[in-house]
């Protein structure tokens, strides 16, 4: 009798899942049942919708002007004619001249200079930086150079 029970097949059958037995048994309350008896199952909810937590999308930043879009270049220097009655008449004004009697900061080299005609021009320039149009007509007026 013992060569006939060992030569059975084997078979292994699982046991049932307990369901229901209680809230600490991580089985208990709607059991596994998934989306039958829960807000999901009546009426129709949002795909954002995160059970009256803050969306997804609500708690990123806007985005909209926040550092993006911004200019990439920063914007030039501004110097008037007042700004250049330090120099003589006919000296030629370059980006280095205008540092060295501190008319402008000495990030200009990155940013940049340019010339507004603001004020009286009273004295021939030459100047090796950009001028507006109205700048480069006074200048142009008084016999004086621009070289860009």
């Amino acid at each position: 009798m013992n060569t006939f029970l060992s030569t059975l097949p084997k078979t292994t059958i699982s046991k049932k899942k307990r369901l229901g037995r209680g809230l600490g048994s991580a089985k208990g309350a709607k059991s596994g049942r998934g989306t039958t008896r829960h807000q999901k199952a009546r009426g129709k909810i949002p795909l954002h919708f995160e059970g009256g937590q803050g969306r997804l999308v609500k708690r990123f930043p806007l985005l909209r002007g926040k550092g993006r879009n911004k200019q990439s270049r920063p914007t030039p220097y501004i110097v008037t004619f007042a700004d250049l009655t330090v120099f003589s008449p006919g000296v030629t004004i370059d980006l280095k001249g205008l540092i060295d009697k501190k008319i402008v900061g000495k990030d200009a080299v990155r940013r940049g200079v340019k010339l507004l005609a603001s004020g009286l021009l009273e004295r021939k320039l030459i100047v090796k930086f950009p001028v507006s149009k109205a700048a480069l007509r006074a200048i142009k007026e008084k016999q004086g150079d621009v070289q860009i």
